[in-house]
């Protein structure tokens, strides 16, 4: 395991220690509220980066979008031979308020994950080396640290 990724993952595991979302209320269905979801999805997405480089990931790509394609890959990493596509979900509420992180990956997100990645595969040349896709779950209660799920392989391109 790399030093540099278990130190980093240390301090955003330290700085994480009562969660990834902030403090303060803000009411549902506003602009401050939508920007407030953003910023914890970047939070979780960090948190995540460092805890897959911490279980040997080798990154290659965040936040990967093709234009004129729908969504994005979160991140994309070698687990030894295997290219991951990874899909991260941060739920900072309660998780009877919405269901589990990994819920959140509907059939069409699956749809458009798995085109992106073949366009990935396509555009770095990497179409002989075998790949999967994983879910990241983050759940975040306010005043604790994150709980991650990692799912390797958690569904089939479509």
């Amino acid at each position: 395991m790399p030093l540099i990724a278990h130190a980093m993952f240390g301090l955003v595991n330290w700085a994480a220690r009562k969660g990834l979302a902030e403090s303060a209320a803000v009411p549902a269905r506003t602009a401050a509220a939508g920007r407030k979801a953003r910023r914890t999805g970047v939070r979780g997405e960090t948190y995540a980066y460092w805890y897959l480089r911490r279980q040997g990931y080798v990154m290659v790509a965040r936040n990967f979008s093709v234009r004129g394609m729908k969504g994005e890959i979160d991140l994309v990493g070698y687990d030894g031979e295997t290219l991951a596509f990874v899909e991260v979900k941060t739920r900072t509420g309660a998780h009877d308020d919405f269901g589990a992180p990994e819920d959140a990956v509907t059939s069409e997100k699956k749809r458009n994950l798995s085109r992106m990645a073949r366009r990935f595969l396509r555009d770095y040349k990497t179409d002989a080396a075998p790949f999967r896709f994983d879910i990241l779950a983050i759940e975040s209660r306010p005043g604790q640290r994150p709980a991650v799920r990692l799912h390797k392989g958690a569904f089939a391109p479509q």
